[in-house]
């Protein structure tokens, strides 16, 4: 058995044994400022709805909550906190500060807009809400667009791995060269993430 067909075995089984609230916890971090990327929950939660045991609408409410909670709690970070909140603690948090510059730049030159359109966007979803609070955006229609983005974007994801899990053998066939991929992945990402933490260090 291959790296990525054990890991998809593990991390579903996971998700099923925890059922709905795992999805809803793992959406919630990953709509706040710690590393947990959609793309490495929702797949997973789609080959559930093959089995069975999970439903598109359970899938769809369960990350979209998720999604809510974790980007009010990071909206309320930027309009109670601000960025002298993120600066004294965002390195605990494993906030890389140029991320954060980069994602309130795009906040001050496309507006509201951004929040929706962040959503599909690396990086600047995890952190869009913070500028949003910052910005004292009005609170209902950052909800509306959260949701809204969130839901399409999670439930893509979701649909993605349905198609996934109704395909197994297509991944048992493929699991080497796809661990290979991932494998350098991986390696390029602990690079990347090391390197942008250290530069952080030293100019603090």
């Amino acid at each position: 058995m291959g790296l990525t067909e054990l890991l998809i075995q593990k991390i579903t089984l996971f998700i099923d044994t925890t059922g709905y609230i795992s999805v809803t916890l793992l959406m919630m971090l990953e709509s706040m400022i710690a590393p947990v990327p959609s793309e490495a929950v929702m797949p997973f939660a789609g080959c559930l709805i093959t089995t069975g045991r999970f439903t598109f609408l359970g899938v769809a409410v369960a990350s979209t909550l998720g999604s809510i909670i974790g980007s009010m709690i990071s909206y309320a970070m930027g309009y109670y906190g601000g960025r002298p909140f993120v600066t004294k603690f965002g390195k605990y948090l494993l906030l890389n500060m140029h991320d954060l510059e980069v994602t309130e730049n795009f906040f001050k030159k496309y507006g509201s807009f951004t929040i929706f359109v962040g959503r599909f966007i690396p990086v600047i979803r995890h952190l869009i809400s913070i500028p949003a609070g910052a910005g004292r955006m009005n609170p209902i229609h950052f909800l509306l667009y959260t949701a809204t983005g969130a839901c399409l974007w999670n439930m893509f994801l979701a649909w993605l791995g349905f198609h996934l899990g109704n395909h197994w053998e297509l991944i048992h066939k493929y699991s080497k060269p796809i661990d290979i991929v991932m494998v350098f992945v991986i390696i390029v990402f602990v690079i990347y993430f090391i390197k942008a933490h250290l530069k952080q260090a030293r100019k603090a």
